[in-house]
Order: C-alpha cells, then structure tokens, then sequence
C-alpha cells in the first residue's frame, strides 16, 4: 500500500546520488526547484503527518524540526556545502529536555530512531545514580530485547566506566554513554506506507522512552 510519502525515499536518495557527485553551490542552485517539491516539501508534509500522531499518543505539544540541506564548514576539514542526507527531528515539548524522534533518508541507509543525543554535566551525573541501581538492570532488559529485534544501539562515548563506578560494574555500558538512541533499518518499500513504518518504529521503541522520560 502506498502513501502520500511513497516516492520520498527513491527521489531523495536519487538527488543525494547526482549530488554527492556535483556538491557544488552552481549544481544546487541549479537544482534547487526540484529539491524544494522532491525532498523538501514531502519531507516537511511527512513532519506535519506524524507530529500529529505523536502529540495524540504522548498527550503533549510535539515540535518539528527539518535539518538545513547546507553544512556548517566552519571547522571541518570537509568544505563540501551541502549534506548528502535528510534528516527530520521530532521533539516532545514536556516538563524538561525529553527524548527525540528521528528519520533520516541517505545512499545507503533509511532509518527511524529515538532516545537522548547528548546530555550535559548535570544529566550525566543524574544518568549515573539512575542507571547504576536497579532501573539500569530494567532499561538493559529492554534495550537487548530491542537489539534481538533488529535494532542498532551506538557504541558507548567513553572509553572507561567513570568513577567513582567499578570499572567491571554490571551496568558499565550504560554508565559509559553520554548518549542513548536506537535506530531500526525502515525498507524502501514498505508494506503499509512509510508513515505507518515510522510510526511502528516508535512504538516498538516506547518502552524505552517511558524509561528515559521517568530518568528526565
């Protein structure tokens, strides 16, 4: 069954294939019409669809963010001007920072994740005390559940267990991340649309964000 999104993931993986060989100002402005109704327009129409979904099913205001097609060069060695994906960003708006939905279209990957990005000195400390007591055994149980599942999990950031922890703490792996998000392959033609994918995929994670929003 297709949707209305069902030719967002051939027509942009089509344009980031031209574009990765021509990443050039002249070539994008040249094709800038098409990737404002090929890319840009389904994708915004594709944020506006499950926000509203999500603000349903979480009972709470769900902001909407479309990644700029243009890279910040600034202080990479790569001054190619433009990204070769596109990325979508979903934010529930509760009580805090909350865990975030994500979609990315690029050559080689179609994916739908959640879970945390990053997290600053006071989360980190309080992602601590959380996952090294009981609650961590619990998240870990639904994380390898998620993982047998066909879901991917990114390695940790921190290379060793922070103190004042035991380096072989039972919990080290959770205690090392100073993120957390899991992503799960979407297939380019999907049975029941790209927006029931998506929005399948989040559900299948929502175990683990109930986890993350109670540690928020």
């Amino acid at each position: 069954m297709q949707d209305a999104f069902s030719t967002l993931i051939s027509e942009t993986r089509a344009f980031l294939g031209e574009l990765s060989h021509n990443n050039t100002r002249a070539w994008f402005t040249e094709n800038k019409s098409r990737y404002e109704s090929e890319l840009k327009k389904p994708a915004k129409q594709l944020l506006e669809t499950i926000e509203g979904r999500l603000a349903v099913r979480l009972d709470q205001p769900v902001t909407t963010k479309l990644f700029r097609a243009n890279r910040d060069v600034r202080f990479s060695k790569d001054k190619t001007p433009y990204s070769l994906h596109l990325h979508l960003l979903w934010t529930p708006q509760g009580n805090g920072a909350q865990p975030a939905y994500f979609f990315g279209i690029a050559e080689d990957y179609v994916k739908a994740g959640a879970g945390l990005t990053g997290m600053d000195k006071a989360r980190q400390s309080a992602w601590r005390a959380w996952v090294s007591e009981r609650e961590g055994d619990a998240l870990q149980a639904k994380l390898d559940a998620a993982l047998s599942g066909g879901a991917t999990l990114g390695k940790p950031e921190l290379k060793r267990v922070p103190s004042p922890f035991e380096q072989d703490h039972p919990r080290g792996d959770l205690l090392r991340r100073q993120s957390l998000t899991l992503w799960k392959d979407i297939e380019a033609e999907a049975e029941n649309g790209l927006t029931h994918a998506i929005t399948a995929t989040f559900e299948g994670f929502e175990s683990i964000m109930d986890d993350l929003r109670t540690f928020l």
